[in-house]
C-alpha cells in the first residue's frame, strides 16, 4: 500500500501574507516557493498564521488522523497584524493545527519575540526552537521532522459530549514512567452540528 503523501505550501508574510507554493508534495516546488520568498518591511505574523488556518487548512479537509503542521520562522515580533496573537492561535486551534516555531533571534537573549513564538506553539501542542547560530535551523527542521514521525494520535469522545462548538480544555499525562513528555493541545474546539 502506498504511504499517505503529506502535502505542504509556502507562505511568507511582511505586512501582508503571500502564497509563495501553494499545495503540493513536489519537494522542488517547495524549495522554489521557499527561495521566492523575500524580506519587506512590517511584520504581520498573526495575520498570516490566522489566513494559513482560515483560508488554507479549514478550507480543505483531510483523511482521519492526518496531522497538519505549520512550522513559523521568525523572530517573533508583529507590528502590522489586524487580528491579535489569540485571535491567530485561537483558529490555529480550530484548523487543529500544530505549529513548531523556530527563532531567528540569534542575540542569545530571551527577547518578547520569543515568548509569542513559545505561547504559540505550546498553546497548539507544538515547540518552540532557540537556534544559537543561523545555521543550527536545519538541525531544527531535523527533529521537527523526527518528532512528526514519532507523534501517536489519541481520540477520546466524553459522555456527555456537546456538539456546541465551545472550547474544551485537555490534559493528558504519563503516569509511572518519568522518561516520557507528553506535548499536547491545551484544548479544542467542539464541532457544531
Amino acid at each position: 500500500m502506498r504511504p499517505k503523501t503529506d502535502l505542504a505550501f509556502v507562505l511568507g508574510f511582511d505586512t501582508t501574507a503571500e502564497v509563495t507554493q501553494d499545495s503540493t508534495n513536489d519537494n522542488e516546488k517547495l524549495s522554489r516557493g521557499v527561495r521566492g520568498l523575500r524580506p519587506g518591511g512590517g511584520t504581520a505574523m498573526y495575520d498570516a498564521l490566522y489566513y494559513a488556518c482560515r483560508d488554507k487548512l479549514l478550507k480543505t479537509t483531510s483523511p482521519s488522523g492526518q496531522r497538519r503542521a505549520i512550522i513559523l520562522v521568525s523572530d517573533g515580533e508583529d507590528n502590522q497584524s489586524r487580528v491579535s496573537r489569540d485571535e491567530a492561535v485561537e483558529m490555529a486551534q480550530r484548523a487543529e493545527v500544530i505549529i513548531y516555531s523556530i527563532s531567528t533571534n540569534t542575540s542569545g537573549m530571551v527577547l518578547h519575540g520569543d515568548k509569542v513564538l513559545q505561547y504559540i506553539a505550546e498553546s497548539t501542542g507544538g515547540r518552540a526552537f532557540f537556534p544559537f547560530k543561523i545555521e543550527d535551523v536545519a538541525n531544527a527542521f531535523s527533529e521537527i521532522q523526527e518528532e512528526l514521525r514519532s507523534q501517536y494520535a489519541l481520540a477520546y469522545k466524553p459522555p456527555d459530549f456537546q456538539a456546541d462548538g465551545r472550547y474544551r480544555t485537555i490534559e493528558i499525562e504519563a503516569q509511572n514512567n518519568k522518561k516520557l513528555r507528553v506535548r499536547t493541545r491545551k484544548g479544542y474546539y467542539a464541532p457544531t452540528q
